[in-house]
C-alpha cells in the first residue's frame, strides 16, 4: 500500500499540505520516500515545495511617521497560505496603531478564507478602536469584494497613499 500524500487530520488536529508545484529545473529529482536525517536540509522535490509554500504569500510590515501600519501582502491568499497574515494582522491589531492599512495590490488570488481573515481582522479592529482601510485590492481581490457585497464593509481606498491620506 503507497502512503498518500495527504491524510484527514483527527479531530482537533491541524494538517499541512504541502505545495504540489513542480520544481522548474528538471535536473532536480524527488528526494526518497521517508523522512529527512535529523539536521538536513530539504532536497529535490521537498525544497522545490517549500520554497514554492514560501513564495505563495508574501508579508511586510511597516510603519508611517505617524505611526499608521502598513500590512502588504503579495501572492495568494487562501486556506493554505493564510497563516503568515493572520499573525502579522493579528499582531497589528495587538498594537493599537491609530490606523492600518492593509495593501492588497499584490495579491493574485484570494479564497473565501482569506476574506473572512480580512473581515475578521476588520471587526478586531474596530473593537480594538483601531481604523481600518483596504488599499489598492488587485482586479480579482476587488471582484471577490463586489461579488460578496464586501466592498460594501471596508473602507477601500485605491493606492496606500490614497489610504493613509484620508482623515482620520
Amino acid at each position: 500500500m503507497m502512503p498518500a500524500e495527504k491524510t484527514m487530520p483527527a479531530e482537533n488536529e491541524s494538517m499541512t499540505v504541502p505545495s504540489t508545484t513542480a520544481p522548474s529545473d528538471p535536473s532536480r529529482t524527488e528526494a526518497p520516500p521517508g523522512p529527512a536525517p535529523a539536521g538536513s536540509e530539504p532536497t529535490g522535490l521537498d525544497a522545490a515545495r517549500l520554497d514554492a509554500a514560501e513564495l505563495d504569500l508574501a508579508v511586510r510590515t511597516w510603519y508611517t511617521d505617524t505611526r499608521a501600519a502598513v500590512c502588504t501582502l503579495a501572492g495568494d491568499l487562501d486556506i493554505e497560505t493564510l497563516e503568515p497574515a493572520r499573525s502579522a494582522l493579528d499582531g497589528l491589531v495587538e498594537q493599537h496603531p491609530p490606523l492600518l492599512v492593509v495593501d492588497l495590490a499584490g495579491v493574485d488570488f484570494c479564497d473565501s478564507s482569506g476574506l473572512n481573515l480580512l473581515l475578521q481582522t476588520r471587526m478586531a479592529a474596530v473593537s480594538a478602536d483601531v481604523e481600518f482601510r483596504l488599499a489598492a485590492p488587485s482586479v480579482t481581490v476587488q471582484r471577490l469584494l463586489e461579488l460578496t457585497c464586501a466592498d460594501t464593509v471596508f473602507s477601500l481606498h485605491p493606492t496606500v497613499g490614497a489610504a493613509l491620506a484620508v482623515p482620520r
